[in-house]
């Protein structure tokens, strides 16, 4: 293997050309994205020099309280992103769904991915519980935001088919199967979607870094398939327990739509 090329400050600065392009672009086109572009990018910027720095003390000094405190807090970002994002659209009792969702969901993958797949030692060896972490929790936190999006559209253009079917005697649960269903199918499409082009379409950004650390591609393939589908279960049960849960929240107790 080739020895590691590191990026100095130089080679860093380099690529912001791409944002000034971005910028050019829209300026021309006359969309007004010039300033969450550059906020965007400087925000990317400091918040991934800040976790570097935390990174490396972690890796240096791994500690069980420290690892999970960074998974809590992950999680918590992600739960505040997503309420943020929905924010007033949202019932209470749907956000403590969401909550419990992506705490479950991810939580639970989490720990069957470290624990069974990788089976690392100690449990809470940060170097790959963090990178693990990130990747389940990102693409859950995508997941069930389109899932509530979607949740939300349905029951609101599709309300008037609920309520027929509950006059005809139908159930909560089966008035609202094929809206639970299509949101489901709509918020997990695009993680098989890149599943399916992954490796001849596109190398995956996990397989790429460790590719360009020197990790030997056969190993990074194997990872990133175990990730892949790490990711796939994550998403998918995250989802499905929004679902289940957070249809419910629409009803009363007589099983009225609110």
């Amino acid at each position: 293997m080739n020895d590691i090329i590191d990026l100095g400050f130089l080679q860093v600065s380099l690529a912001y050309i791409c944002v000034l392009l971005v910028i050019a672009i829209v300026r021309i086109r006359g969309i007004r994205r010039e300033r969450e572009i550059v906020i965007s990018s400087i925000r990317m910027t400091l918040q991934l020099i800040l976790v570097g720095y935390i990174l490396v003390y972690v890796f240096d000094n791994p500690n069980p309280l420290a690892t999970v405190a960074i998974v809590v807090v992950m999680v918590a970002f992600a739960i505040y992103t997503i309420l943020n994002r929905f924010k007033g659209k949202m019932s209470s009792a749907l956000k403590r769904v969401v909550v419990f969702s992506m705490s479950f969901g991810t939580l639970s993958c989490i720990a069957y991915f470290l624990v069974v797949v990788v089976r690392i030692s100690p449990w809470y060896e940060p170097q790959y519980v963090v990178p693990v972490a990130g990747m389940l929790i990102g693409n859950s936190m995508t997941g069930i935001s389109l899932g509530v999006h979607s949740l939300l559209d349905g029951m609101t253009t599709r309300r008037h088919m609920v309520e027929e079917a509950l006059l005809l005697g139908a159930t909560p649960k089966a008035a609202t199967r094929e809206i639970i269903n299509n949101t489901f199918d709509a918020a997990v499409m695009p993680t098989i979607n890149s599943m399916i082009g992954m490796g001849i379409v596109f190398l995956p950004g996990m397989m790429t870094g460790q590719i360009l650390s020197g990790t030997v591609p056969t190993t990074a393939i194997a990872y990133q398939i175990a990730i892949m589908l790490g990711i796939l279960g994550a998403v998918a049960l995250t989802i499905i327990t929004m679902l289940q849960l957070g249809y419910t929240t629409f009803f009363n107790k007589e099983d009225q739509l609110r």
